[in-house]
């Protein structure tokens, strides 16, 4: 054979085909489309005010809130009184915020926007803020970047993300189980864990705080029957199952519910840990 050659690898060391990142892109707007978000996320106002104090927000600094979902953290951050423009690739998201936002009389902009090709300049923003939202994104490392390049140099990144190891991380590991994620793609969890942010924002400082949002419903049966019904992730992977893989991934959440539950037989209340993180661009 002449030296020239290629060998070619075989079928069983070849290497793996990257991730289509833009299907599954598209197929995660659908899945956070289908039911209605807002119902949740009303739910976990008090994640917006809290990561508000976090980063010390102050009147009159400009706010970006990424993947805002139904507005939280938009809504915290305006109630005091920053210049706040509220984002997400969910048009119908973007919606309930604003209609939020005009209930309070509070000035907000709204814009549709893809958290990994954000479309703003360099250091347009004091504060970026992202509560459950951008730890979803297919493209890690570029959805961290662009949080990175639309803040100026000394401003915050404020964040909160599910670890894996608490009740959300746990729910998306049970559906993994019964629904396969996409093969390739790094699980959202990780940007719920100290080591994961170290490679996201290097060289910038960061500050991590572990918290608890507490999931108050009247039983396990109420919380399937919101989280079936409105959240779309959970939604989803029930409509992709059969009746007897429902039955099966039910009856998995639920032991995980009743398991975790600490409310005494007095309404079902599931501690669910999150990092709330603070990035201080360098």
């Amino acid at each position: 054979m002449p030296s020239s050659a290629t060998t070619l690898p075989s079928p069983g060391n070849a290497p793996a085909a990257a991730p289509d990142l833009a299907a599954i892109k598209a197929r995660q707007r659908a899945i956070w489309a289908a039911g209605d978000y807002a119902v949740i996320g009303t739910t976990l106002q008090i994640v917006g005010e809290r990561i508000c104090e976090t980063v010390d927000l102050r009147a009159g600094e400009r706010v970006l809130d990424v993947a805002a979902g139904n507005g939280n953290a938009t809504l915290a951050a305006a109630r005091r009184f920053a210049a706040v423009t509220s984002t997400d690739y969910v048009g119908a998201l973007l919606e309930r915020g604003r209609e939020r936002a005009a209930a309070e009389g509070l000035p907000v902009e709204f814009r549709e926007a893809d958290a990994e090709a954000l479309p703003f300049p360099d250091a347009s923003f004091d504060v970026a803020l992202s509560t459950f939202g951008v730890m979803f994104t297919p493209d890690q490392e570029r959805a961290a970047a662009e949080l990175a390049r639309v803040v100026r140099p000394g401003g915050r990144i404020g964040l909160a993300n599910w670890t894996p190891e608490g009740f959300i991380g746990q729910v998306f590991r049970t559906i993994g189980k019964h629904v396969p994620p996409p093969a390739g793609v790094k699980s959202p969890a990780l940007w719920g864990t100290e080591t994961r942010l170290a490679e996201l924002f290097p060289g910038h400082r960061i500050q991590v705080v572990r918290q608890i949002f507490n999931f108050r419903y009247r039983s396990a049966t109420h919380w399937l029957e919101v989280f079936r019904t409105w959240y779309g992730p959970v939604h989803r992977a029930f409509a992709a199952l059969e009746p007897a893989g429902q039955a099966a991934l039910e009856g998995d959440i639920r032991a995980l519910l009743e398991r975790l539950d600490c409310g005494g037989g007095n309404g079902l209340v599931v501690p669910s840990e999150y990092l709330e993180v603070v990035v201080t661009r360098r």
